[in-house]
């Protein structure tokens, strides 16, 4: 697609990519373009700040997630209207699956995608030694995609002096360098970046760092690089997608196939759709889907999803609303932070009723992570305080002081819950998830089984029936369309 693109990545975790990238955005918004962003990985967060700066969604693209023609599909499907696209990396380069695969890794989708790549370099308390860590990054670049580099954390007195012989030694430009100052730094917690909405003067912070960006660093030279895949792929350059043709891409992104749900949407019928074979009609499924400061880790896809097979998403606040919307056929209780506001959770009783009643009535439900602590009788915080929850499984939610079950899972679906294959030899489902939480239940479940990609490791959790899936796992809904097919079904017998 004829779009200017570029990445940014770093050796490691912590090199300040997601400072730089929120710097990049905000200079090229200064300048007059209009930019999409992109996070690599299954982060919630990084795109929360992409978000603030640009006042538009950024999307997640995981090469474990997806195949390659579906992240070309995801990629393209937001490009019309916009004039470049910025991806974030996640962790280093080369950090794929299990920290020892290609896939997953920032450089994966860098060269599914054919992005060329800015390297972020932390070079805090490094002289010379800055150049053999380039060189070796460079060597192991295949493709060559690796283009430019800047120097983090480190002064432009020193930039000058080893600029010169980076770009002589290593033939690669030196873009320029950010100066290390504090209040630059985006701070953190244990599962990553504090939530922007959290953070004092976030809007200043973002907006000085786009100045200095601009004062310290060649952004016409990243701009030129974006610019470079223009004529260095030009045999795999496609035309750019006219909106009409959007509702072509959902269908490779989200499914493959045209469904009952996804026909009413691109046939116009926003209110109504035809039930296959029934000459009867229907309203959409309504879905409940909690947002708020507690619930707020969705993969956009997830949602977009459930739109593409024709659902109508109603967002609400377990914080700060009193009871569920009305006319719901089913709740989405995502991910976030629920122990940072277990005392308001437990405070606004009526909501903790509404939704246990709710599910009582056996409304079809999802829940995962933050949503699946909520539902449980207690939470335990960090400070050993207890709260009352949802009380909808009876068991109690603690915080452990270490990640638990952390990383990339493949997770088995109940046999008969949905399936592929033959009806004599039916293969289970199984969808791609995330697990990333410092808290863990005394009944975890025993309905799934999930999987470790690499090494094989596997347990037993998810809480599943006909009409409920609560777990810790963050599923990635395009991983397996059926899920979302089977959930939807439910929904429309709550009709």
């Amino acid at each position: 697609m004829k779009i200017k693109r570029i990445m940014l990545a770093a050796p490691k975790s912590g090199s300040g990519k997601t400072t730089i990238t929120c710097a990049l955005l905000q200079a090229l918004m200064d300048r007059g373009e209009s930019v999409i962003s992109y996070k690599c990985g299954p982060d919630y967060i990084d795109p929360m700040f992409h978000e603030q700066v640009l006042k538009i969604p950024s999307k997640n693209l995981d090469t474990f997630f997806s195949d390659a023609l579906q992240i070309q599909a995801l990629y393209e499907m937001e490009l019309p209207g916009h004039d470049i696209a910025v991806l974030e990396g996640v962790m280093g380069l080369y950090d794929g699956l299990g920290g020892i695969r290609e896939e997953g890794s920032s450089y994966h989708l860098a060269k599914t995608l054919d992005v060329p790549i800015i390297l972020v370099v932390d070079a805090r308390g490094m002289g010379k030694s800055v150049i053999p860590l380039i060189a070796g990054f460079l060597q192991y670049d295949e493709k060559k995609l690796i283009k430019g580099v800047i120097l983090n954390r480190t002064s432009k007195m020193f930039f000058d002096t080893i600029a010169p012989l980076i770009e002589e030694e290593l033939s690669i430009k030196a873009l320029g360098c950010i100066p290390n100052e504090k209040e630059l730094t985006l701070g953190s917690r244990h599962l990553g970046l504090i939530l922007p909405e959290e953070m004092e003067e976030l809007n200043f912070q973002l907006e000085k760092a786009g100045q200095l960006l601009e004062k310290y660093v060649d952004v016409d030279a990243m701009i030129g690089i974006a610019e470079s895949a223009f004529w260095e792929k030009e045999e795999t350059v496609t035309e750019e997608v006219k909106p009409e043709e959007k509702k072509d891409l959902e269908e490779k992104a989200y499914s493959g196939k045209v469904t009952i749900f996804s026909q009413a949407i691109f046939s116009g019928k926003n209110k109504l759709y035809d039930r296959e074979n029934s000459g009867t009609n229907t309203i959409p499924p309504r879905i409940a889907v909690a947002k708020d400061e507690a619930f707020c880790f969705y993969y956009r896809d997830n949602l977009r999803m459930l739109e593409h097979y024709g659902a109508e998403l109603v967002f609400f606040s377990p914080l700060h609303d009193e009871k569920l919307p009305e006319n719901i056929h089913g709740l989405l209780l995502g991910g976030g932070y629920p122990e940072l506001y277990a005392k308001q959770l437990e405070e606004n009783e009526s909501m903790r009723k509404s939704i246990k009643e709710a599910l009582e009535q056996q409304l079809p439900s999802l829940a995962e992570c933050g949503g699946f602590m909520y539902l449980h009788d207690t939470l335990t915080d960090r400070e050993g305080t207890t709260y009352q929850m949802a009380g909808v499984i009876p068991a109690e939610c603690q915080y452990t002081g270490k990640l638990v079950r952390f990383g990339y899972v493949e997770v088995q679906l109940p046999q008969g819950l949905t399936e592929k294959g033959t009806a004599e030899m039916p293969e289970p489902e199984k969808i791609k998830a995330h697990e990333f939480h410092y808290f863990d239940s005394t009944a975890n479940g025993e309905d799934c089984i999930a999987t470790k990609p690499v090494t094989g490791r596997s347990w037993k959790c998810i809480h599943a029936s006909d009409d409920h899936f609560w777990g810790f796992p963050h599923l990635y809904y395009p991983s397996d369309p059926k899920f979302v097919e089977w959930f939807l079904e439910r929904t429309e017998k709550h009709i």
